[in-house]
């Protein structure tokens, strides 16, 4: 038996074993949040520590290493402009696609119409808290709410002022564009720069390495996780009144996981997509036990360049890019997620709404923070960009505590949409190999 067969096996029973301690052992539908926090609360924190800190301790440093090397390696500018802009490109129409799904699933098969109005009282509560503390959170971090508020946060952090602060804070997209500047730099320099691109080169694969120590700890790390999620909400939940919400969403998430990325994947590169996916198992297993394409990047970066066939120099740039921006799986599911809330509240949405929720999902989800439940606070941006337009209709504004609707279930689909955020990363890295592959013969040959 190989070592990735017995891995994914391993990974397998993890989550299985997990699910089942959580549902049987921790699970308490009459225990009080504070005895929840408690019990739960010790297996998530296990999880943590044993897999999820040691993965984030080497994401900075990995994410420098692999954009410098690869900014390095393509040497001219204009190429590297050739590939960021075909990467974004790629980016902002694959979620595009993605949302496209999600709206469409949305408005015909109505999710969200015929919920139990005690339901939606009783989650009003949790809402009206969540959307608390994502408010002191927003106004913390950018100044204000809104889509102006979010959009100055990313502008912020595409143009730092102190890289070191970018660094400790693991902005990833401060971290991204000052690196490039610096491989730029180096790139003018030369020769001259030639033992410190050397020293950076045995950086990374000395992290490469480590990633390769710590994916065996990956059983363990899902299986605490899985039991710490299943053991909040119970597997039940998502077969009670939530269940056509959270069943048209993984189905969404399956058209553009299996349906329109692999007819991407096969269009621009005429691989078997299906068998690149199973070969990514490792990444999207990953990513499904942490719910985190950040925190699953250095695994993804591994098992792109290792067995999805992805060249050294693509890894380097589409990846750390794409587990910052690229959030296919997110758009979808909250185009899904503000369609259900406005039915559910009784609003009968048309055209000119749904536009304003592709639009708004799409620009939302490159805002989107790479961690568990990060979407959340996104979605409030798009439901006040739907508030605008039905304001023209002299309608009654959506309260922003409805987000308490999709609370109970938002774990479990957080786990399901990234992994298809981490495969649109790896179908986009698989592509732009093609523009940059790591031999230099084939690379001339692409850019000629």
């Amino acid at each position: 038996m190989s070592k990735r067969l017995l891995l994914t096996i391993l990974i397998f029973a993890g989550l299985i074993l997990g699910a089942l301690i959580g549902q049987f052992m921790l699970f308490d539908p009459q225990a009080s949040i504070e005895k929840v926090n408690q019990t739960v609360g010790f297996f998530e924190l296990a999880g943590k520590y044993v897999f999820i800190r040691p993965l984030m301790l080497i994401v900075v440093p990995l994410v420098f290493t692999s954009v410098l090397t690869g900014v390095v390696s393509i040497g001219d500018p204009k190429k590297l402009g050739l590939l960021g802009g075909a990467t974004l490109g790629f980016y902002v129409i694959t979620m595009l696609m993605a949302v496209g799904v999600g709206v469409t699933l949305g408005a015909t098969t109505k999710p969200g119409v015929g919920i139990d109005q005690a339901l939606i009282a009783s989650t009003q509560v949790a809402g009206e808290e969540r959307v608390e503390s994502i408010k002191q959170k927003q106004a913390s971090e950018s100044g204000g709410e809104g889509i102006g508020a979010a959009w100055k946060k990313i502008l912020d952090q595409m143009i730092p002022d102190n890289f070191l602060k970018a660094g400790a804070e693991g902005q990833a997209l401060s971290i991204i564009t000052a690196t490039m500047l610096l491989g730029i730099g180096l790139v003018a320099v030369g020769d001259r720069a030639g033992p410190f691109v050397n020293a950076v080169e045995s950086l990374h694969e000395a992290l490469m390495t480590l990633v390769r120590w710590i994916i065996w700890l990956m059983p363990i790390g899902v299986m605490f996780l899985m039991a710490g999620a299943v053991g909040r909400t119970g597997i039940h939940a998502m077969f009670a009144s939530l269940a056509k919400y959270v069943v048209v969403v993984i189905i969404g998430l399956g058209i553009h996981a299996f349906i329109t990325l692999p007819v991407v994947l096969f269009l621009f590169t005429k691989t078997n997509p299906y068998k690149f996916i199973w070969n990514m198992r490792p990444a999207l297993l990953m990513a499904f036990g942490t719910a985190s394409s950040m925190a699953t990047l250095p695994v993804t970066i591994e098992t792109a360049r290792d067995y999805g066939g992805c060249s050294k120099r693509a890894t380097g740039l589409v990846l750390p890019l794409g587990a910052t921006v690229n959030m296919d799986g997110t758009a979808l599911y909250q185009g899904i997620a503000v369609i259900f809330m406005f039915q559910a509240f009784g609003y009968e949405l048309h055209l000119a709404e749904y536009l304003v929720i592709v639009l708004t999902a799409t620009l939302s989800a490159v805002g989107a923070a790479g961690v568990p439940g990060g979407s959340l606070a996104t979605i409030m941006i798009i439901i006040a960009a739907v508030n605008t337009t039905l304001a023209g209709t002299g309608k009654d504004p959506l309260p922003p505590e409805a987000i308490g609707l999709i609370i109970g279930v938002d774990r479990i689909l957080d786990m399901c949409r990234t992994m298809v955020n981490v495969l649109g990363d790896s179908v986009g890295a698989r592509i732009i190999t093609r523009l940059a592959p790591d031999l230099e013969e084939s690379r001339e040959r692409a850019f000629a």
